[in-house]
């Protein structure tokens, strides 16, 4: 299809904040509060992402301020505690980086975010090199497509290749970014087919069908609202 799938290029933030690996704790502190981010690329030499320091890597230090671990604790939170201690984003920073491809799909990002339990992800290059940033609200953005731009790539991506000369008989209708498909189709099977293409649509929230199937004796039974 030629309008899907969008890519992490087609949302991303090319203007990014980052920090060196020797820039100390308060730096980092002061650098999130000025740019109103939550994490900040670590990089070093031309620019290649070696990390991301965040403010829950931060925190680890207020946590641990009154009081000290025990020793099973120690043992359990190796990695924290190690962090708590920590002076430089070097230190604090989570590594190797979680990064993403301005050619991977906004897909993609989304279940490395989602499995990952992160809000934004460095975009790299093929050597590592810083290319911008994306975030959760920059995956939003495909839910921001225009009722007809989604209905037009319904109509000419799906239906008129799926139905083939049937299509004539569909009309494709969008609401706030839910796709209805009216009309008479020769076959329903076809139906979850659709349903699957359609949904994969970025920026359709869902799909309900209003249609028939015509048989010999009547014009057809309605099949309206039908789960696929």
């Amino acid at each position: 299809m030629e309008h899907t799938p969008h890519t992490i290029s087609d949302v991303m933030t090319q203007t990014v904040v980052a920090v060196g690996q020797e820039a100390p704790f308060k730096e980092i502190v002061e650098t999130l509060e000025q740019w109103k981010v939550s994490a900040l690329p670590v990089l070093v030499g031309e620019g290649r992402v070696i990390g991301v320091v965040s403010e829950a890597d931060l925190l680890l230090k207020e946590e641990f301020r009154q009081s000290e671990p025990n020793r099973m604790e120690q043992l359990r939170r190796l990695d924290d505690v190690r962090k708590a201690g920590a002076l430089t984003a070097g230190e604090l920073m989570s590594s190797p980086a979680l990064t993403v491809h301005a050619g991977d799909t906004i897909a993609q990002a989304a279940r490395t975010m989602a499995f990952k339990s992160v809000k934004r992800l460095p975009v790299v290059d093929s050597a590592g090199l810083l290319q911008g940033i994306v975030s959760r609200s920059d995956l939003l953005k495909v839910f921001l497509r225009s009722d007809e731009d989604l209905a037009e790539e319904v109509r000419t991506e799906i239906v008129g290749r799926l139905f083939g000369d049937s299509s004539k008989d569909l009309e494709v209708t969008v609401t706030d970014g839910v796709v209805t498909l009216h009309g008479t189709v020769r076959s329903t099977s076809l139906l979850p087919v659709a349903t699957r293409l359609v949904r994969a649509v970025e920026g359709v929230v869902d799909v309900t069908f209003d249609v028939t199937e015509p048989t010999p004796a009547t014009t057809g039974q309605p099949v309206a609202g039908a789960p696929f």
